[in-house]
């Protein structure tokens, strides 16, 4: 693809020359997703379910509705957390968000129309499904509390990856099961320390720093966190870790945890995890 000098790229799509090509283009650019960042506002409060907003765009991408807008409490799927969905309002029609996604700085707010339409410009209602977002937000916590529970027994484990669905949540360890190891006396011991961080009610806090600040405060700081730029870190009490996604307000939200296996994934270690529904 090739950026021409009046700023429409060439895609290798010919068009004719006159009003119909010059349509033709003017329709294609209408479609391309604005590059004007999403201003982030579930990073900085996640407690909020209702905001408002200002239409920038709306196009269409594989059969859907996108709906793009200066700021946005949708929190979209990332670090192992499903997207929320739910409903935005506005005086010309009622939008129903049935998928969120982040590219490059946007947000894109995916879905269909229930009636009318909205109009760029125009300043709409944002409505998250509390349901949801109170679920995925218990469930992502608590497996930054198996990680608590992990640092306090002092295993020699790396934190990985998290999977933070409803459907069979897990975090992951780089690591090795040692032969000596009781697994199954491990299964309780963690799972008997997660409910006491929860039963101490421990609350949430937001901080943002840079990255030598977070070898402060949390435990591990992943390789990818930029250097020199201030990113989000999510404090339940002592304990820090860098993290982006929804949380509960007090550990005690979350409700009993349970610890359902631990087992080898390849090179590592699969801590399965469960919040009481």
């Amino acid at each position: 693809m090739v950026e021409c000098a009046n700023g429409i790229r060439d895609t290798g799509v010919q068009f004719p020359v006159g009003p119909t090509g010059i349509l033709q283009v003017f329709r294609m650019r209408r479609n391309q997703i604005s590059m004007q960042p999403t201003k982030l506002i579930y990073l900085e409060d996640f407690n909020l379910l209702a905001s408002d907003a200002k239409v920038l765009q709306i196009v269409q991408e594989n059969g859907k509705e996108i709906v793009i807008f200066d700021q946005t409490i949708f929190y979209p799927q990332g670090g192992g957390q499903p997207y929320d969905k739910g409903a935005i309002e506005g005086p010309s029609g009622k939008f129903l968000v049935e998928e969120v996604r982040f590219a490059d700085g946007v947000v894109k707010h995916i879905g269909k129309f229930e009636s009318g339409g909205f109009q760029v410009g125009e300043s709409v209602k944002c409505l998250v499904d509390e349901a949801r977002r109170a679920l995925h937000s218990r469930i992502h916590s608590a497996g930054h509390v198996v990680d608590m529970a992990v640092t306090t027994l002092k295993l020699d484990w790396v934190p990985g990856k998290g999977y933070h669905f409803p459907e069979g949540p897990y975090v992951e360890y780089a690591g090795k099961l040692d032969g000596w190891l009781d697994k199954e006396k491990l299964k309780i011991d963690i799972e008997d320390l997660c409910n006491k961080f929860v039963e101490e009610n421990r609350e949430t806090k937001l901080l943002f720093m840079d990255k030598e600040k977070m070898k402060e405060v949390c435990h591990f700081v992943p390789d990818y966190i930029p250097e020199g730029k201030p990113a989000r870190v999510v404090m339940y009490g002592d304990f820090g870790v860098p993290c982006g996604g929804t949380h509960v307000s007090h550990l005690g939200d979350m409700r009993k945890m349970t610890i359902r296996k631990i087992k080898a994934e390849g090179e590592n270690i699969r801590v399965g995890y469960g919040v009481e529904r």
